[in-house]
């Protein structure tokens, strides 16, 4: 089985969820972050929580996303996003993966995000609505909070956890993989 630790930044009006970025881990250590080039850097900009809390983690010039000149090379378009996200979940990322290796085929996937459902939306998007997700990518994503509820761990109970920047969603993806493997720990 294969087991993807993910996180992804969005702005949300309660109408829509509209990817800025997205980070996803997995167990053998390979990672993917991308910057999503269509999501308006304006709105971004003015909503006051993410231009505090998400902007300063994402590369960008004064007044756009830095990808205009070629200067990052994780500012994309939505459609490549989704294609490498794809692949990504179901262990065939050619940007991980060195030429002419071979991967083991997974039966299954496993999704895990802290506090996930939005962010399960925000990664069904990447295709359109969620009958549209590629086979073999879930329709549902678990949750790491439902997790520690079930087993009792309280948020000051992670504090040896390394949190990295939190919002910058590559850093929260690592603290997931981290915050699965303490809870596993835990039954032990």
């Amino acid at each position: 089985m294969r087991r993807v630790f993910y996180d992804t930044e969005f702005i949300d009006n309660g109408k829509t969820i509209d990817l800025i970025s997205i980070g996803m881990v997995d167990e053998e250590g390979n990672e993917l972050y991308y910057v999503n080039n269509d999501c308006s850097f304006k709105k971004v900009l003015k909503h006051k929580w993410l231009r505090e809390n998400v902007l300063p983690y994402l590369p960008t010039l004064d007044d756009r996303w830095d990808d205009k000149y070629g200067h990052s090379e994780v500012v994309k378009s939505k459609y490549f996003i989704s294609r490498e996200v794809k692949n990504f979940i179901l262990g065939k990322c050619p940007t991980f993966v060195p030429e002419g290796t071979k991967l083991p085929k997974y039966e299954t996937v496993e999704l895990w995000a802290y506090y996930g459902a939005y962010d399960h939306v925000a990664l069904a998007q990447l295709w359109g609505s969620m009958i549209d997700l590629p086979k073999g990518i879930p329709m549902y994503t678990h949750d790491l909070k439902q997790e520690m509820d079930r087993l009792g761990v309280k948020k000051s109970d992670l504090s040896h956890l390394d949190k990295g920047n939190e919002h910058n969603a590559l850093d929260d993806a690592k603290w997931n993989l981290q915050l699965k493997q303490f809870l596993e720990s835990l039954h032990d």
